[in-house]
């Protein structure tokens, strides 16, 4: 396979961009616990033709590594409402992993709150309905070491990482503050969406387990469907191709709207 010749360039503070000349529509990723918008990189090859890519950098990692990490979600969703706009121009759909699928279901509904533009769907992936999210073990006190096991057995830290008393020491603080981030926030009773929401899940998710997810019904009034594929909480990583062909699919194809399996 040949390079390919675009790369996420940091365009401001929040925004990662692979631009796209072919642009059609544009995928907005929300990062989950730990992560930066370079999680998504490797997304760049196997995404559609005309699929532009923008990834959201949170403060405390990588090139904000100096920033404190958000604390409060009310204020983050507020910045965000702001920092994105350069992005939330022409067709555009939020993703969003764990924490990050919870940050792109509020910010979408405070852009229509404030009479915004609306994403065109929402793929909300490895996280729970709201109603069910405290049948999900919380993580974000644990002491250290039992903290870095966790995120180890569900694949989010690679072992020889997590034995790296540097890289942990500085990576351990911004997963912390992520896990308490999305961990002790509520999402309030609202009117439900107007945007279609796909739930994608591993099948042995221990995070979103199956029977978890369906209250994600309740928060549309477009169309909603999940899709499973084989794995656990960090299921995208081994099944990429898969997993990218059926979003930039689904986001390409104009008939999802009518659907409601």
């Amino acid at each position: 396979m040949t390079a390919h010749p675009l790369s996420l360039a940091v365009e401001t503070p929040y925004i990662w961009r692979a631009r796209r000349p072919d642009r059609r529509h544009r995928l907005i990723c929300f990062p989950h616990a730990g992560a930066s918008a370079g999680v998504h990189a490797p997304w760049l090859p196997l995404l559609p033709p005309g699929i532009e890519l923008a990834a959201v950098q949170l403060p405390g990692r990588m090139n904000r590594i100096a920033e404190p990490p958000a604390t409060e979600f009310a204020p983050l969703i507020r910045v965000l409402a702001q920092a994105l706009r350069p992005v939330l121009d022409g067709p555009f759909s939020f993703y969003g992993h764990s924490g990050g699928a919870v940050m792109a279901f509020e910010l979408a509904r405070a852009l229509r709150d404030r009479g915004g533009p609306q994403p065109a769907h929402l793929f909300l992936s490895g996280q729970p309905a709201p109603a069910a999210q405290d049948r999900v073990p919380q993580l974000h006190a644990l002491p250290d070491a039992e903290l870095v096991a966790e995120v180890v057995a569900l694949g989010g830290i690679e072992q020889d990482v997590a034995e790296d008393d540097y890289m942990m020491g500085a990576l351990l603080p911004t997963l912390r503050a992520d896990f308490t981030l999305c961990e002790r926030h509520r999402v309030e009773p609202a009117p439900p969406l107007d945007v279609p929401i796909t739930v994608l899940t591993g099948d042995e998710d221990p995070r979103a387990p199956l029977d978890t997810l369906d209250g994600w019904r309740e928060q549309t009034k477009a169309a909603f469907r999940t899709r499973t594929f084989p794995g656990g909480h960090f299921y995208f990583l081994g099944h990429a191709a898969e997993v990218t062909r059926f979003i930039g699919d689904t986001m390409l194809d104009s008939t999802m709207a009518g659907r409601t399996s």
